[in-house]
């Protein structure tokens, strides 16, 4: 007896839509973008209870003819292919034919459609594939389409539905993607009749980002576009600083449709490589412009995914607009004071004789720094020596506190055995020290520097260790670290995961400057060295070295593996926090910040300089209305 049977063209259709329909958003994405290829300039989308109640669209495009109204919800059936050739050149949004057949099975739908020709609009009814026949109608230009009691006759699809709030997330999210990459449309969302959006045509893209996502994020965004080799790329991305715990807030676009990729992905995790914090995601808006020839877009049924025939072009095209951008910006992190400016009564009406509260400020800033240059007798401010750092001056009575920190509060607390007079600032020089002027070092970690806006706090750890870190990496590319070898090598027991790790990445420990050689059955002994590390420690780096190398739980590739290497050294090589510098020290510091690339973070993507305004110190000090 047979055991195949042929399903019959219902129970094909209720099939194809639970690929296409899978929730209420899946309904509103389809009927977003038919309207879109049907030519409209604006869209009115109407929800209630999350779309589980209603789901309506309304368009000003071309409408449907009478003929083809009853057509329209036939399996396959569009107006958007004609042969097989079209197949391979789909500039349109959709072009299965399989959404309204879908979406049709699985609710209650209704299309009132008029062209522009015609004198009367037309409708039909369809109740779960039931359709009933084609009427006249009053109604304008364009198509409306309801789709009420989604999955009403399917329980078993209808109880996998979320919440109203959750499933209106699904939808805002789609309409969010519909918005950005079509800015010439004017679009309106209504929920429960509440007004959500209202997004006019000729926006610009900043100005869409900044109604979708508020104006924070649209107003920190840098700018960046490159045509080249065929591939139009345009972006909108933010600095590191403004990174997110996910990747919510990156939005790829290919000829206006919002697409997942892995290499794009990749390649935007690639530009922002050591400049963010781990398990960190940056906020991208990418919008890509190819010859529809040139990619697949025909291999979902969402049609999100999609199939390039050069991926690595896009690849290093995303890559190379991002990193270039990145790298000629300024990615200082500026203060967040966070704390609430209080007027205080009468303040701006004090007498300021030597001149405005923002000079005054710069002249005691001048001074400031003109007093603690080295060498000199300088007249010292209250609780800072000539030495330059913070707590080391026995002088005045303070104790350096320990490099930890500890006893931090009995340390401020103490008095000054002597008290010297504030310096008198009215009528001294206040010109900022040009080029490698004097700097400040506070607790032995942080560096205190002047510029002409206010002044900037460096992490003295953080910065040399990316100043390392690109130095070993431009040599490294360039071939190899120089190595020296060792008077007496340095022995160690291996285990067989560690012998093989050493064999499996013996080109990598050779790049690094590093030889080893077997000492035994089961030791081994570091012959040389890299000279840039000498002071560290060998055998603690190699063996911590191994541990990376053989921990499974990383899963690093070989690209991975290098970045993590390098971290490694400039880490253990860098000035560390509670590391006295002198000025020379300091100045050089600074010196070598203007020449590295990626300055602004360490490679474990913290900052390595905040930038203070006068402004930010004024706020501080209640000093408003300058």
């Amino acid at each position: 007896m047979s055991k195949i049977v042929i399903l019959d063209d219902n129970m094909i259709n209720m099939i194809a839509a639970g690929e296409v329909i899978e929730r209420p958003a899946s309904v509103v994405k389809e009927l977003l973008e038919n309207a879109i290829d049907a030519g409209a300039t604006k869209i009115v989308l109407k929800v209630e209870d999350g779309g589980r109640k209603l789901i309506s669209v309304t368009d000003n495009g071309g409408g449907i003819d009478t003929e083809d109204i009853a057509k329209a919800f036939l399996p396959h059936a569009t107006s958007k292919l004609k042969c097989r050739d079209d197949l391979f050149n789909i500039s349109t949004m959709g072009f299965r034919g399989e959404a309204l057949a879908s979406i049709a099975q699985v609710s209650k739908t209704t299309l009132t459609s008029r062209t522009g020709d015609s004198i009367e609009a037309n409708t039909i009814s369809i109740d779960c594939g039931i359709k009933e026949a084609v009427r006249p109608c009053s109604g304008d230009c364009g198509t409306t389409i309801e789709v009420r009691d989604l999955f009403y006759k399917l329980p078993a699809r209808r109880k996998f539905l979320r919440t109203s709030n959750t499933e209106m997330s699904h939808i805002t999210e789609h309409f969010t993607r519909i918005a950005l990459s079509h800015c010439d449309l004017d679009l309106t969302m209504i929920h429960n009749n509440r007004q959500l959006y209202t997004l006019t045509a000729g926006q610009s893209r900043r100005k869409r980002i900044e109604e979708l996502f508020g104006k924070q994020i649209a107003a920190d965004l840098l700018e960046t576009q490159s045509s080249e080799r065929g591939v139009e790329i345009s972006a909108l991305l933010a600095k590191p600083c403004a990174s997110r715990g996910n990747n919510k807030f990156q939005y790829v676009f290919l000829n206006k449709r919002c697409i997942k990729d892995r290499f794009i992905s990749h390649a935007l995790k690639e530009a922002y490589r050591g400049l963010l914090e781990p398990n960190k995601h940056p906020i991208v808006f990418l919008f890509l412009q190819i010859d529809p020839a040139d990619y697949d877009v025909n291999v979902h049924p969402t049609k999100t995914e999609v199939r390039f025939v050069n991926a690595n072009l896009i690849h290093s095209q995303v890559l190379a607009v991002l990193r270039e951008k990145l790298l000629s910006t300024n990615l200082d992190v500026k203060a967040n004071l966070s704390r609430p400016v209080i007027s205080v009564d009468g303040a701006d009406q004090l007498q300021t004789p030597e001149g405005s509260r923002k000079e005054r400020i710069a002249a005691a800033m001048g001074d400031f720094f003109k007093n603690h240059k080295s060498g000199g007798t300088p007249q010292k401010p209250l609780g800072f020596g000539g030495s330059h750092r913070v707590g080391t001056n026995t002088a005045t009575g303070y104790d350096r506190p320990p490099a930890g920190g500890g006893h931090r509060t009995e340390f401020f607390r103490r008095p000054p055995a002597a008290m010297e007079p504030l310096p008198d600032f009215a009528g001294e020089d206040t010109e900022a020290p040009a080029g490698g002027g004097d700097f400040l070092q506070i607790h032995n970690s942080y560096i205190v520097m002047q510029t002409e806006e206010g002044f900037e706090i460096i992490d003295q750890h953080a910065l040399h260790e990316r100043i390392i870190y690109e130095e070993m990496a431009g040599k490294l590319n360039s071939g190899k670290l120089v190595s020296q070898r060792l008077l007496i090598p340095e022995t160690f027991d291996v285990t067989a995961d560690q012998r093989q790790a050493i064999e499996n990445n013996s080109e990598l420990i050779g790049k690094l400057g590093i030889e080893l050689e077997p000492f035994g059955p089961s030791t081994m002994a570091i012959q040389a060295f890299p000279a840039m590390l000498e002071k560290l420690n060998s055998l603690e780096f190699v063996t911590n070295l191994l541990d990376k190398l053989t921990d499974k739980n990383l899963g690093l590739d070989a690209e991975l593996l290098i970045h993590e290497v390098l971290d490694m050294a400039a880490c253990k090589a860098a000035i560390k926090a509670g590391q006295p510098l002198s000025q020379s020290e300091m100045q050089q510091l600074i010196k070598d910040k203007e020449t590295t690339e990626r300055a602004s973070r360490c490679p474990h993507g913290r900052p390595t300089t905040i930038r203070f305004t006068m402004g930010d110190l004024e706020k501080q000090f209640k000093r408003t209305g300058f």
